[in-house]
């Protein structure tokens, strides 16, 4: 499956957005806390096209949020697609060529002027259904650690992509199971 460089960008900022969720315990904290975090994440992506940045917009991308968090935990591509169908088209899709800050031609997805939400659910979006689309929605995964939940696209050859992170999840999963083998057989 080809990835070009604006959808891989925009993929990485709904992995992202997706994971600035608070997890089920009351104890994670949430990631957008204010609209200064919203600007950071707006920064971090390098989204274009965004104005001053408001409450009701921080209000409005956590709840875009929350229907990406939808589509990651969805069961089937049928699911997955109605799920993308109903953002796609509340952001009021506009694709249009675009060529800006040094990058070559791409597509964005959302009208301009959009808010920071629609322009979200527009380009990420669509990133997501070219993965429905080539039939590769089961690369939109949930990290499979017991205490972890966060959101990834595994981009692995053979979608052999268990953990959110094989340096810290998967690594500590691996100790972990080790360290019960070496129990287990020490008897």
């Amino acid at each position: 499956m080809l990835i070009t460089h604006d959808t891989r960008c925009a993929l990485d900022a709904v992995v992202d957005l997706v994971n600035t969720a608070p997890e089920d315990d009351e104890a994670t904290p949430d990631g957008l806390p204010d609209v200064a975090a919203l600007e950071e994440f707006v920064r971090k992506h390098q989204i274009s096209d965004v104005g001053v940045l408001s409450e009701f917009d921080l209000s409005a991308v956590r709840k875009v949020r929350g229907r990406f968090a939808g589509i990651f935990a969805a069961a089937d591509a049928r699911s997955a697609a109605g799920l993308i169908n109903e953002l796609v088209a509340a952001a009021g899709t506009t694709p249009r060529l675009t060529d800006h800050d040094g990058y070559d031609w791409h597509v964005h997805y959302f009208a301009p002027g959009a808010s920071v939400a629609d322009h979200l659910a527009a380009d990420c979006g669509m990133a997501l259904a070219f993965f429905v689309v080539a039939g590769e929605q089961e690369r939109l995964r949930r990290c499979e650690a017991p205490d972890c939940r966060r959101a990834f696209v595994d981009l692995s050859r053979n979608r052999s992509r268990r953990y959110c992170d094989s340096r810290t999840c998967g690594n500590r999963l691996h100790v972990a199971a080790y360290r019960a083998r070496r129990k287990e057989a020490a008897g």
